[in-house]
């Protein structure tokens, strides 16, 4: 089993930073930072409980002065490095959210997420003067480093995993979209994705905003930008929209059925045990002149506790079909209880998609084990 990703923070490493502090603050007392670190609650915190306990604690050993304690991690940033360092954004998260400290408090932020990433801590800022933020984050939009124009979409991303919502920019996109027009032809990888997903969480609030947009930014023909979209619109995709599946070019199965026919769909065994494995059978031919753009998928109506189910898709292909194309395949699926996902014992409904639209479909039992 992999280690918790809590456990990077041990008191090896705790040792090993107050050691790196000390070096550029000799009187900073290692063994009292430890101690206060590794204290009677350390095992029960989860990962972001720990930096948060480091972040608090850290500020209790280093001068109560703001700027002098941020001139002395300035002196060891360099070498702190990683994901496990995300204490130093979150450090000024903590200690620099008085008004009158926000300018240090920003430029902290844009050196430190180079180094790791302050995604996190900049939600914070946000929360209390969203329109001050997204203009300082359209500064960095335009700024050399691409470590620094990702924070500049991450930070407002409406629905950031791990992170604080926005809020408002779930009731109201138009300022994150307007900061996004800057990166719409980023040439660093890293921020579009960023950029990808932030227009991904949009969607899951405004689509026809993010509808609009994507049609917009796929005029301009700029490879960048069409990855951008083709990503960011992801969700709206497996959603089967009409119009994205057209903006992509997928064929029109909901007003052309006959393009696809004999198609079926089966699961072998039809009964199995929760944590059991069965294999999926599908298949289908395609009847058309010219070749077609689809997207295969299968749908599970996961039976929950209370009995009533809740739809999963899994992507089998998406490819150019030619004319007389036939296809059969198995695929191999997993009841096994996840983290994710529990598993409930009743019938459950299996679909083949084709470019969202139902073609087949077959269904399981599901045993308790």
């Amino acid at each position: 089993m992999a280690e918790p990703l809590k456990d990077l923070y041990n008191e090896t490493f705790i040792r090993e930073f107050g050691e790196k502090v000390k070096g550029v603050h000799p009187s900073f007392s290692t063994e009292s930072f430890i101690g206060e670190v590794i204290d009677e609650h350390w095992d029960e915190r989860k990962l972001k409980e720990r930096i948060r306990h480091i972040s608090i604690t850290l500020g209790k050993h280093l001068p109560s002065d703001y700027q002098e304690a941020l001139d002395i991690l300035y002196r060891l940033d360099k070498d702190c490095e990683g994901f496990r360092y995300l204490f130093f954004p979150d450090f000024v998260e903590v200690h620099g959210l008085n008004k009158k400290d926000w300018p240090l408090s920003l430029d902290a932020l844009e050196r430190f997420t180079a180094r790791s990433s302050s995604e996190f801590a900049i939600r914070a800022f946000i929360m209390l003067d969203p329109v001050l933020m997204i203009e300082k984050m359209k500064e960095w939009t335009n700024h050399d480093d691409e470590h620094v124009r990702r924070l500049a979409s991450e930070g407002c991303r409406p629905r950031l995993p791990w992170g604080q919502a926005l809020p408002m920019f779930k009731s109201d996109p138009a300022p994150v979209l307007e900061l996004l027009e800057n990166l719409k032809n980023d040439p660093s990888l890293y921020v579009r994705k960023s950029v990808a997903n932030n227009l991904n969480d949009i969607a899951k609030d405004h689509p026809k905003t993010v509808i609009e947009t994507a049609k917009r930014w796929h005029e301009s023909g700029e490879p960048n930008t069409i990855w951008i979209i083709r990503r960011g619109c992801r969700t709206l995709v497996r959603q089967a929209d009409p119009e994205v599946l057209s903006l992509f070019g997928y064929t029109d199965i909901l007003n052309n059925s006959n393009i696809i026919i004999n198609a079926f769909i089966r699961n072998e065994p039809d009964s199995i045990f929760i944590g059991e494995t069965s294999e999926l059978h599908f298949g289908f031919l395609v009847q058309e002149k010219n070749s077609v753009k689809l997207r295969i998928e299968y749908a599970i109506d996961f039976v929950k506790a209370n009995q009533k189910t809740s739809r999963k898709i899994f992507l089998l292909a998406d490819r150019d079909f030619s004319d007389g194309e036939g296809v059969e395949r198995v695929r191999i699926h997993n009841w096994k209880d996840l983290t994710t996902r529990r598993h409930y014992m009743g019938i459950h409904r299996i679909s083949l998609l084709v470019n969202g639209v139902e073609v087949a479909e077959t269904q399981v039992k599901l045993n308790d084990g």
